[in-house]
C-alpha cells in the first residue's frame, strides 16, 4: 500500500495542526466521536451521529445535557455517575456500555470510551470520546451462535465420526504425529477408543506412515483428501475425507469418516467430504455438498410437528407445494414401503422411550414412483423429567450400498455352499488316507514282528539243535560206558549256550533293557587301548586312523559295551570294503542347542561324539532306512546275525545318547555315536589282586536262595555247595521273607527279581534290611527292571547278576559280596539299568 502523509501549512501552529489531524481522524472513523469542553459545556460531534444514528444537524444540541437525555432511563444514572467520577477524580480513561436513543426513538447498544484532559492544576477541562454501535456486532454474534448450535446438533446426531486434528512436523517439515483436538460422539463408536486430546502415537506407536503422510500433505498444501485405508492398530478399514481448517500456520485439519470394515470389498466406497471453515454455517454446507447427508429434519415432539429441508422432501417424495414445516408424522410416512413401515414405527417408539442415538434403514417412494433405501440418523433429547422434547436428525442415501451388500450376500451364500461340500469331500478323502495309512502302518508292524520272530526262531533253533544234540549224545555215550568221549559234547553244548546268551544280550541291548555298569570313561584312552585289537580284527588290507580333539570330555558309559560297539562298527566297515580301504575313528566335543537336539531326537546339552568313517561301498536309501532293524543284514547267510547295529542303537539310547548313519552308494558310510558329557574325572580300570578260591571257601557263610524256578534253585545250590557254603531255599517271596525275619543266621540273600507271593525280589530285600541292616543281596534277573530298581541306584551291599551266567561268574560275585569287596565296579558310578 502507498503511504499518504497529511499536508500541513507551515504557518499553522502546533495546536492548529493537531486539531486538523483530529478532524481528519473523526471524519474517517465509523465511531460517533465527541469533544466535550467542560468549561463551556459545549459538545462537538462528528457527522457519524447524523449518518449512523439518524439525527439531523438542527436536532443536535451541543451540550452535555442533550447527550445524557438520549441515554436510556435505566442506564442514565449509572453512566452519569461513572463519567463524573472520572472527571471529578484524577483518572483519565472512561468506558461504559449503555443504550443510546437513535433519531427514530429506537435504542442502539453502544460502547462509549472517553479520555479526560486536565490543566496544570489537575482540573478536568475537556473529555474526548468515541461511541461504537454494538447492535450489528451482537446480532452477528447471535446469528453465529445459532448457526453453531445447529451445526453441533447435526454433528452429534450423525453416525459418521468427525474430528479436528493438529498435525505435528519435525525439523525437516515431515509429519510425524497428530493429535485429536475435537471429536464428535460418534468418533469413539467408529474408532473403538477414546482419543480426545491424545497424540495418535500414544495409542498406536506402529501406525502406518500412510496416515501421517496424507494428513501432513492436507495440512501443508490445503488440498482436501478422500481415501479408504486400513489401520492395523485399530484393526479397521476407514472411509475418510480430510480438509484443512483455520489458519494454515496452525496446521489443523478436519476429518469425517466411517468404519467400513464389514462392507469393505463389498460395496462402492461411500465418499464423504466436509470442509470446515471458520463459521459453522460453512461447515454444514460442506457436509451437505459432500453427498453423505441428503436431508435434515427437526421433530418438535411437544408440538408433534416436523420441519424438513428440500433434500428431505425430495428423498421422501413430498409434493413441491407442500409446506416444509408443521408436518405431522402420519403425512411423512405415507411414502415408506409397506414392508418397512411397521419396523420403522417400532424403531421410533423404541428411541423415543429410551432417548439418545437413533439409526434405521428403510425404503421410501420418491416422485418417480420407485423405492430407494435411505438411512435415518438422529438423536432424541429428553428434558429433566425424562420426557422426549426434540428429535433432530439427518438422512443418508444407502441405495447403492444396499445393492452392493445384497450382491455380496448372494456371493457369500454361493461360496458358503461350495465350502460346505468342499469340506465334506476333504473329510471323506482324509478318512480314506488315514485308513490307508493305518493299514500300511499295521502291515509294516507285522513285517517287523515277522522279521524279528523269524530271526529269533532261526537262531535259537540252531542253538537248541546244538545243545539238545550234544546232551542226547552225552546220554548215549554214558549208557555205552564211553565216558571219555563226552567232553567234546559238553564243550559243544556250552558253546551253544554262550552263543544263546550273546544273542539275548544283543536283543536286550536293542530293546534298551540290558544291565549296564557305567563309569566315567576317557574315550580317547579307550580307543588307544583298543587300536591294536581293531587293526588285527580288520586285517592288513584296511588302514585304521584315529583323530581327536584335545581335552575330550568324559562320558558316563559302560566301557565294555562301548568297546564292543566300536569293534562292531569297525568290523562292519571292513566288510563294506572287500578290496580294502580306510577307517577313520574320530572324537570331538559338541554342544547341541534345542534345534539341533530336536533334529536328533535327544535332549539339548553337551555331548561327546564318536565318529567312524569308512571308504566302502556305502548304502542304498532302502538299506539305510532298515540298518537298525533287528536281524536285518546284507551279509551272506552265516556271516552275520543282523543284531550288531541294533545292539549299538539300544546301547546308545540306554546310555542317554543317540546314533545316526550318513551314507551314499559309492561314497562310504559315516556313523555318529553321541554320548552325554559327564562332569568328573575318568575312573582308572585297575582291579585289586584276586584272592585264591581257597581263601574264600574257608570263610564259608549261610546263603538264602529265593527263586520260583526249581531248576535254577538246584543249579545255584549245587554250584555253591561245592564251595562250602550253607544253603537255605525258598520258592516265593512269602517263604523267603519268613526265613529272613527268623533267627536263622543269613550272610547273603540270592533272589530272583520276579517272584510270586505278592512281593518282588527288591521289595522282599528292602523288607529284610529293616531287621538285618548288614545283609548282602545278589539279584539275579534276565533283564533289568526299571519299575523295580527305579533310576538304577543300588544300596551298598547289593549287586546284580544277569542271566544266563557262568558258575565262575556266580562264585566270583558271591565271594566279593561276602568279603565286602566291590572294586570290580567303580563305587562312585551308579548302576545304569534299562530305561
Amino acid at each position: 500500500m502507498t503511504k499518504h502523509s497529511v499536508a500541513t501549512d507551515p504557518s499553522l501552529s502546533a495546536e492548529q495542526e493537531m486539531q486538523e489531524r483530529y478532524r481528519l481522524i473523526a471524519k474517517a472513523t465509523n465511531d460517533a466521536v465527541w469533544d466535550w469542553d467542560l468549561v463551556s459545556n459545549h459538545v462537538l460531534w462528528n457527522d457519524v451521529l447524523t449518518r449512523s444514528y439518524g439525527y439531523q444537524s438542527e436536532d443536535i444540541v451541543p451540550t452535555g445535557e442533550w447527550w445524557l437525555a438520549r441515554i436510556h432511563p435505566d442506564d442514565r444514572a449509572r453512566v452519569e455517575t461513572s463519567i463524573h467520577a472520572i472527571i471529578d477524580g484524577d483518572g483519565t480513561a472512561w468506558t461504559e456500555e449503555y443504550r443510546f436513543r437513535r433519531g427514530d426513538d429506537d435504542y442502539a447498544e453502544v460502547l462509549d470510551r472517553g479520555h479526560v484532559i486536565r490543566d496544570h492544576n489537575g482540573q478536568a477541562t475537556r473529555v474526548i470520546g468515541a461511541m461504537l454501535d454494538l447492535t450489528q456486532i451482537r446480532s452477528a454474534a447471535n446469528a453465529l451462535r445459532q448457526s453453531e448450535e445447529r451445526f453441533r446438533t447435526i454433528l452429534e446426531t450423525i453416525e459418521a465420526a468427525f474430528a479436528i486434528l493438529e498435525v505435528k512436523f519435525d525439523e525437516q517439515d515431515r509429519p510425524v504425529d497428530y493429535r485429536f483436538v475435537e471429536v464428535n460422539p460418534a468418533f469413539e463408536k467408529q474408532v473403538g477408543v477414546d482419543l480426545l486430546g491424545k497424540w495418535v502415537t500414544e495409542y498406536a506407536p506402529d501406525l502406518e506412515p500412510f496416515w501421517f503422510e496424507i494428513y501432513g500433505r492436507v495440512a501443508l498444501t490445503g488440498e482436501p483428501a478422500s481415501f479408504e485405508n486400513y489401520a492395523k492398530a485399530f484393526a479397521r478399514w476407514f472411509d475418510v475425507r480430510a480438509v484443512r481448517v483455520g489458519d494454515p500456520v496452525d496446521r489443523q485439519i478436519a476429518i469425517i469418516f466411517n468404519d467400513v470394515t464389514e462392507r469393505h470389498n463389498a460395496q462402492e466406497r461411500l465418499r464423504t467430504s466436509e470442509a470446515i471453515a471458520r463459521d459453522n454455517i460453512e461447515r454444514v454446507q460442506l457436509a451437505l455438498a459432500a453427498g453423505a447427508i441428503i436431508g435434515t429434519w427437526h421433530w418438535d415432539l411437544i408440538a408433534d410437528r416436523f420441519t424438513v429441508d428440500d433434500g428431505f422432501a425430495h428423498a421422501f417424495g413430498l409434493p413441491a407445494h407442500l409446506n416444509r414445516s408443521n408436518l405431522r408424522l402420519e403425512k411423512i410416512v405415507l411414502t415408506v414401503h409397506p414392508d418397512d413401515k411397521d419396523g420403522l414405527m417400532r424403531a421410533i417408539e423404541e428411541v423415543l422411550a429410551r432417548g439418545g442415538a437413533y439409526a434405521h434403514q428403510y425404503r421410501v417412494r420418491r416422485a418417480d414412483g420407485k423405492y430407494y433405501w435411505i438411512e435415518a440418523n438422529g438423536r432424541v433429547e429428553h428434558d429433566v423429567h425424562g420426557e422426549p422434547v426434540r428429535f433432530p436428525g439427518v438422512l443418508l442415501d444407502v441405495e447403492e450400498r444396499r445393492a452392493v451388500e445384497a450382491e455380496r450376500d448372494r456371493a457369500l451364500a454361493a461360496l458358503r455352499a461350495l465350502n460346505d461340500t468342499l469340506e465334506q469331500r476333504v473329510a471323506e478323502r482324509t478318512d480314506e488316507l488315514m485308513e490307508s495309512e493305518e493299514k500300511l502302518r499295521q502291515s509294516q508292524k507285522m513285517e517287523a514282528v515277522g522279521q524279528l520272530t523269524g530271526g529269533l526262531a532261526h537262531d535259537f533253533n540252531n542253538l537248541l539243535a546244538g545243545i539238545s544234540g550234544a546232551l542226547e549224545l552225552m546220554a548215549r555215550r554214558i549208557d555205552q560206558g564211553r565216558s571219555n568221549e563226552i567232553e567234546k559234547y559238553i564243550l559243544a553244548a556250552q558253546g551253544a549256550a554262550k552263543r544263546a546268551a550273546s544273542l539275548t544280550h544283543r536283543l536286550l541291548a536293542f530293546s534298551r533293557r540290558q544291565t549296564l555298569e557305567p563309569r566315567p570313561t576317557d574315550v580317547s584312552t579307550l580307543i588307544s587301548n583298543m587300536l591294536e585289537l581293531i587293526r588285527h580284527a580288520v586285517g592288513p588290507g584296511v588302514r585304521v586312523e584315529t583323530r581327536g580333539t584335545d581335552r575330550i570330555w568324559t562320558t558316563l558309559v559302560d566301557a565294555g559295551q562301548l568297546e564292543s560297539s566300536l569293534l562292531n562298527l569297525c568290523i562292519n566297515a571292513r566288510d563294506a570294503m572287500p578290496d580294502g580301504g580306510n577307517i577313520i575313528i574320530e572324537t570331538c566335543n559338541q554342544h547341541m542347542d534345542d534345534q539341533a537336539a530336536a533334529a536328533l531326537e535327544m535332549p539339548a546339552g553337551e555331548y561327546l561324539v564318536l565318529k567312524v568313517t569308512d571308504s566302502g561301498v556305502g548304502m542304498e536309501p532302502d538299506v539305510l532306512a532298515k540298518a537298525f532293524d533287528p536281524f536285518f543284514t546284507t551279509k551272506p547267510i552265516g556271516r552275520g546275525t543282523g543284531l550288531g547295529l541294533s545292539m549299538i542303537y539300544g546301547f546308545a539310547k540306554q546310555s542317554g545318547g543317540q546314533v545316526r548313519i550318513e551314507s551314499e552308494p559309492g561314497h562310504g558310510s559315516r556313523i555318529f555315536l553321541y554320548l552325554p558329557r559327564h562332569e568328573g574325572q575318568p575312573v582308572s580300570d585297575q582291579h585289586p589282586p584276586e584272592r585264591s578260591e581257597h581263601s574264600y571257601v574257608e570263610s564259608g557263610g549261610t546263603i538264602l536262595i529265593v527263586d520260583d524256578e526249581p531248576t535254577v534253585r538246584m543249579l545255584l545250590r549245587d554250584a555253591l555247595a561245592d564251595q562250602g557254603y550253607t544253603l537255605i531255599e525258598a520258592a516265593d517271596s512269602i517263604a523267603g521273607l519268613k526265613l529272613l525275619r527268623s533267627d536263622i543266621n543269613i550272610d547273603l540273600l540270592i533272589t530272583d527279581v520276579g517272584l510270586p507271593g505278592g512281593m518282588n525280589g527288591r521289595q522282599m530285600a528292602d523288607a529284610a534290611l529293616e531287621n538285618r541292616p548288614g545283609l548282602k543281596v545278589l539279584f539275579i534277573t534276565g533283564y533289568a527292571e526299571t519299575t523295580i530298581f527305579g533310576k538304577g541306584d543300588l544300596a551298598p551291599g547289593m549287586r546284580i547278576l544277569t542271566k544266563p551266567f557262568t558258575v565262575h561268574s556266580l562264585s566270583s560275585r558271591v565271594r566279593h559280596l561276602l568279603a565286602g569287596e566291590l572294586e570290580d565296579a567303580a563305587p562312585e558310578s551308579p548302576l545304569r539299568l534299562a530305561t
